[in-house]
């Protein structure tokens, strides 16, 4: 690790220049881990749906949960551009996982490539993101504003998200509102409960469909809908107006650091740097560590984790208060 002195830190066109060099892939490393990953997924889905035992069924069942997850940031990563670039194997791959996944490309790249662009700039926008208003914007909304407010931020949203993030506003939500261009969400649908019922009708077990497909992307969508929540609602997130924000003060202020074992972050492909990944989203996530480990810049950032206390913590934040400078729950309110 790098260490510079306060003065010596780096900022604007020098600090961009800085992680611009660890975003490069190394597309036989792409293709290593690419195919490990989908021999445990397909492995752990495989067990899931045949094994004698119910709790081995179960134990298989989360390791496939949890694999989506990594699953899913390749395809996230080749969206930004980051890897398999011009690959039409690996781009074929993408598509297809993306599908399975609840995550239609053309509604990710559209909604994602937008959060990127406006990461915490849209106090009140819930484009690709959590929705974030300040106290006074509270004040101001109606009843029924409200509600829809507190529901996107209440944790059942996240818990069920693979209904309410993913099979309805990603799949059907999308669909309605630009049809022939999101056609792939009703698609993403079918793909995926339809393989479901295939799977029980092919062993004869008619929960093994549930426990092998459903079940395993159910946790992915809870884990990925937490995920993405706290990488920009935790307690010393840092927000700026619409006419002071700034790109790169957004990325090392307005996102977080998830700390979690290695384990962890193998499974959620390195995620958790999520403020390099938004400094730079054409760095590959396997080479985020590299990166803040050699950029000084990158090493002190406002942190998380999965221990409850910070989960409390972050799922009690609702709204941004400008005179405190500090997100604020209903209590405070």
């Amino acid at each position: 690790m790098v260490v510079a002195t306060e003065t010596d830190l780096r900022t604007g066109p020098a600090l961009q220049k800085a992680v611009r060099a660890f975003a490069k892939e190394d597309r036989a490393r792409s293709w290593r881990l690419l195919i490990v990953t989908m021999v445990v997924l397909f492995g752990a889905e495989a067990v899931t749906a045949l094994a004698p035992w119910f709790w081995l069924r179960c134990v298989a069942m989360l390791i496939a949960g949890l694999t989506s997850v990594r699953m899913f940031i390749f395809v996230h990563d080749h969206l930004h551009g980051a890897i398999f670039r011009d690959s039409p194997a690996g781009k074929a791959i993408m598509w297809l996982y993306s599908l399975y996944s609840l995550n239609p490309a053309s509604v990710w790249r559209e909604t994602h490539d937008y959060h990127h662009r406006n990461n915490a700039k849209m106090l009140g926008g819930a484009i690709g993101s959590f929705p974030v208003v300040t106290t006074r914007m509270w004040k101001a909304m109606s009843p029924s504003q409200r509600r829809w407010y507190a529901f996107a931020r209440h944790p059942l949203n996240i818990l069920v998200g693979y209904f309410t993030i993913f099979v309805g506003g990603m799949c059907l939500s999308s669909f309605f509102r630009r049809p022939t261009v999101h056609w792939q969400g009703p698609a993403s649908i079918l793909l995926h409960f339809g393989l479901g019922v295939v799977v029980s009708v092919l062993t004869g077990v008619w929960y093994a469909g549930i426990m092998a497909v459903l079940m395993p992307q159910f946790i992915a969508c809870m884990l990925g809908s937490y995920l993405f929540y706290v990488q920009h609602n935790f307690p010393d997130i840092q927000l700026r107006d619409r006419r002071n924000w700034d790109y790169q003060f957004a990325a090392l202020n307005s996102s977080s650091m998830f700390d979690m074992s290695p384990a962890m972050h193998w499974f959620t492909g390195n995620i958790g740097y999520h403020h390099v990944h938004h400094l730079n989203h054409r760095i590959p996530f396997y080479r985020l560590p590299e990166a803040m480990d050699a950029v000084p810049e990158l090493q002190s950032p406002t942190r998380t984790s999965w221990h409850p206390r910070d989960i409390a913590a972050a799922l009690r934040l609702k709204v941004w208060d400008p005179r405190a400078k500090r997100m604020v729950g209903w209590a405070e309110l």
